[in-house]
């Protein structure tokens, strides 16, 4: 799941003042599951937004729309009638959703309402901690899918390294080795003759800093 956090207000107002009127589109998928950009925070901001446009006197008139999805065109068409007369929309969904919205409607402004953090998980109700960093090259089946890139604060795709004491890593007490939490699940699988494999460099022209991908996925036969 992407997660996100919610802008500073000051920073968004500071993006719509020169606009008549302000669309705030909210998406279901994943920053609503992380309680940042679905319905319920899109209201708030719409509400947030038109206080803070009248006190520093910009008065704006703000509307909100939310739909299941911003990075789906069977969605981000949907927005199309909320767009009359919209001068800026403020997207609260990740940056791919902002991204996409904005090809879509190229004629119209758009500014992100949040920050996209990473792809992570819910550890407990309301944290969220990274468990991908979208490598393009995945070992989850090496390292008994527990991510060395991310779970390991050096992303060493072989360890542990010799900053590893007592499962803690080096870089502080609360941050858990990496390469213990792998050589833990190998060893409760019965497959510790994995980590006597040596893995290869990583091609991290893969990587999602490796420039824009494009998937084309196909039917599957047996």
């Amino acid at each position: 799941m992407i997660v996100a956090e919610i802008k500073p207000i000051e920073e968004i107002a500071e993006s719509i003042k020169n606009a008549k009127k302000v669309l705030v589109a909210g998406c279901g998928g994943c920053v609503t599951v992380c309680l940042s950009g679905g319905q319920k925070e899109t209201d708030i901001m719409a509400s947030a937004l038109r206080m803070k446009m009248e006190v520093d006197g910009h008065p704006v008139k703000i509307e909100t729309a939310t739909y299941e999805r911003q990075c789906d065109p069977e969605y981000v068409v949907r927005f199309k009638e909320h767009l009359k007369d919209v001068d800026v929309v403020v997207s609260m969904a990740c940056g791919v959703g902002v991204q996409f919205m904005a090809e879509n409607y190229p004629d119209i402004i758009f500014v992100p309402g949040q920050n996209t953090k990473f792809a992570g998980a819910a550890v407990e109700h309301g944290i969220w901690e990274e468990r991908c960093m979208l490598c393009g090259e995945c070992v989850l089946a090496k390292t008994g899918g527990v991510c060395p890139i991310i779970r390991c604060s050096k992303s060493l795709l072989n360890g542990p390294c010799g900053g590893s004491q007592n499962g803690v890593c080096e870089v502080s007490k609360d941050t858990p080795c990496g390469w213990q939490l792998i050589y833990d699940r190998l060893k409760g699988q019965g497959r510790l003759d994995m980590m006597t494999e040596v893995l290869p460099a990583k091609d991290w022209s893969k990587n999602r800093d490796g420039g824009p991908r494009k998937i084309v996925r196909e039917d599957v036969r047996l």
